[in-house]
């Protein structure tokens, strides 16, 4: 509890301690007046003030005016007990909503406090602490167990172990080693390591997530529209019908009752229903909830980029994924070589160095099983095929390396392959020599991740990929995906998300989960794109509404469930709320309830109802 809460604490107890003893004091008029504003003005000076501003700025309807006019209304009319209790339940009420509120922000800043405070640089022999600000790319830093990674950089020297649980949501330490990227925001855990820096600090991915966290409340929900809307215009509605049954029935009663207007009556019922109508439990709770969701999702390495995104999200009917990096590990390795009137090594040997600037992992397993170094002074003339190929001159030979649409595309006589696996084709001046058979791994949660989006309610899994039939289906066979389809090209996948789209009914949202760096045009097409896998990459947490930190399939489910919960606990709020309202100003229009329950209709469920939002900041096991 901050300074702030306490004293507001501290001023409930008094103003409560006073009305107690007050009970018990057997004095009228104008001292049992005097003696009641002492409480009142204790607990509610501040809500006074924040009416007299308002009326001031022209921004007149709002809980404090309501509050204030039916305190004072009540105070007027002689029911001093009354008058207090509504300003001293509201004010507790102020409190729960302060506390919650505080909570849900305590989990963002658990985030929040990857944030760097200093950069240590060895200069002449001694460690200066450096703004990270002020670091330059490329420049030597220094990370003792401890601290935090003030920028991402590779690592030059030393061997430790990180806690990447502030980013991840993972408890397990990751190892680090000579020649390691690391990223801002880890917690180096137990050896030194000297590290050169690769960005400038406001491009570093702790920066980037910052920056997400941080802005993801401005993109707000339809539901939080809906209240701020409603609340615009129903303030002054129910101010204009409360003046309305304060002075219209006791006119209309005394007209036809020769005089007996009553006004002292109508007027406490007015009182009643103001206090009733206050709105608290809507635009607190709303925003609350939604904001506990994110808070929830965040301290499970889910970052999701705004309310509008957790709405869309638990409306999810269809998930629509990538396989490499996304199903499977990414990680390739060489598993058959076959030669056609040439050597195996020879074959690798052109491959390898036709693949020697891509940046794809096939090309990195292709390098590794070549392993002799690439000499880049033999190649040139580099080509490559969007979703066929590369081609390439090495050692003065044309050598074309790809999928069968790329033998097809080139008119090359190619062998039918059946292996499981990526098979890459390998063409040396127009003469086929042969393939070879590259296989990735499913990820050890794959087949759950898939299980537990079908128990979420998700329609159809659908499995977009460039990789070949027999691996796609090989992994489609495995996790029991319902739709797949392969050997596509970036456009392709776009015209896939498009026809899922079009058959889809008009609340049936489409999810799409990808590496967020090859699937960009994908990842904005859907209703809602999951970059997967995201840790240190710039592109996946730009292109992705919703980034999923580390390389676990199982949160793309826990992802939905986080924002089911939290939409559901909305709609509970909104109910449960509006109803209690409805039949609390039906009620106090008519005479039956009274102050009491008018605290309890304004007060009670706002308190029911963020203790109800609350519950979006936890978040089960699967």
């Amino acid at each position: 509890m901050n300074k702030k809460q306490k004293k507001v604490l501290v001023r409930i107890i008094i103003s409560a301690a006073l009305m107690i003893v007050l009970g018990f004091v057997p004095v009228k008029g104008y001292v049992r007046f005097a003696l009641y504003m002492v409480p009142y003005l204790v607990i509610g000076y501040d809500i006074l003030r924040k009416s007299v501003k308002g009326i001031l700025k022209k921004q007149v309807f709002d809980e404090n005016f309501l509050m204030s006019v039916a305190t004072v209304g009540a105070i007027i009319l002689g029911e001093y007990t009354e008058g207090v209790a509504v300003m001293l339940f509201y004010q507790i009420g102020e409190l729960f909503q302060s506390y919650a509120v505080g909570k849900s922000r305590r989990n963002i800043s658990e985030l929040m406090d990857i944030r760097p405070d200093y950069a240590n640089v060895e200069i002449d022999g001694r460690l200066e602490k450096k703004d990270p600000d002020e670091i330059e790319i490329g420049t030597i830093i220094i990370v003792n167990p401890g601290e935090k990674v003030p920028i991402d950089g590779v690592v030059l020297e030393g061997k430790s172990s990180v806690d990447t649980k502030a980013l991840t949501g993972e408890s397990v330490p990751r190892e680090i080693n000579v020649g390691t990227e690391i990223i801002s925001g880890c917690i180096n855990l137990t050896g030194v390591l000297k590290i050169k820096t690769t960005r400038e600090f406001g491009e570093s991915t702790v920066s980037r997530i910052l920056e997400l966290v941080e802005n993801a409340s401005s993109k707000k929900s339809k539901s939080e529209k809906f209240i701020s809307k409603f609340a615009k215009y129903y303030t002054p509605i129910v101010c204009c019908l409360a003046l309305a049954l304060g002075f219209l029935p006791p006119l209309v009663s005394g007209f036809f009752l020769n005089g007996n207007y009553n006004f002292g009556m109508w007027i406490y019922r007015a009182l009643t229903f103001l206090v009733i109508s206050c709105p608290c439990a809507l635009v607190i709770s709303i925003p609350l909830t939604l904001f506990a969701g994110i808070g929830g999702a965040s301290k499970q390495g889910i970052l999701v980029k705004g309310s509008n995104y957790m709405e869309t999200l638990s409306k999810a009917k269809y998930v629509v994924m990538d396989k490499t990096g996304t199903l499977t590990e990414g990680v390739f390795e060489v598993t058959k070589i076959n030669a056609v009137d040439i050597e195996e090594n020879e074959l690798v040997k052109y491959a390898a160095h036709a693949e020697s600037s891509s940046s794809h992992p096939i090309s990195k397993s292709l390098i590794k099983a070549y392993g002799n170094g690439i000499d880049r002074s033999i190649v040139r003339d580099i080509e490559e095929i969007s979703g066929y190929g590369i081609k390439a001159i090495v050692d003065n030979k044309e050598v074309a390396i790809g999928n069968e649409k790329l033998m097809k595309k080139l008119n090359i006589e190619y062998k039918e392959v059946g292996e499981v696996g990526t098979i890459v084709h390998v063409c040396i001046d127009n003469d086929y020599k042969g393939y070879i058979v590259i296989s990735d791994v499913i990820k050890q949660n794959s087949k759950a991740a898939i299980k537990h989006l079908k128990q979420n309610g998700i329609k159809k899994t659908i499995m977009l990929t460039g990789d070949s039939k027999g691996a796609s289906n090989y992994v489609r066979n495995e996790l029991k995906i319902d739709e797949v389809h392969s050997e596509l090209l970036p456009e392709d996948k776009v015209m896939k998300i498009e026809n899922v789209l079009n058959n889809a009914r008009k609340n049936e949202k489409l999810v799409f989960v990808g590496d967020g760096i090859n699937d960009a045009p994908v990842l904005s097409r859907a209703d809602v794109g999951i970059a997967m896998g995201a840790l240190g990459s710039d592109a996946a947490i730009e292109a992705a509404d919703v980034v999923i930190m580390d390389d676990d399939p199982l949160k793309i489910s826990k992802a939905i469930r986080i924002a089911k919960k939290t939409m559901s606990i909305v709609y509970q709020n909104i109910y449960f709320a509006i109803g209690i309202k409805i039949i609390c100003l039906i009620l106090g229009a008519i005479g039956i309830a009274n102050m009491w329950l008018a605290i309890f209709a304004d007060v009670g469920v706002m308190v029911l109802a963020i203790l109800n939002a609350i519950r979006a900041l936890f978040v089960k096991k699967l």
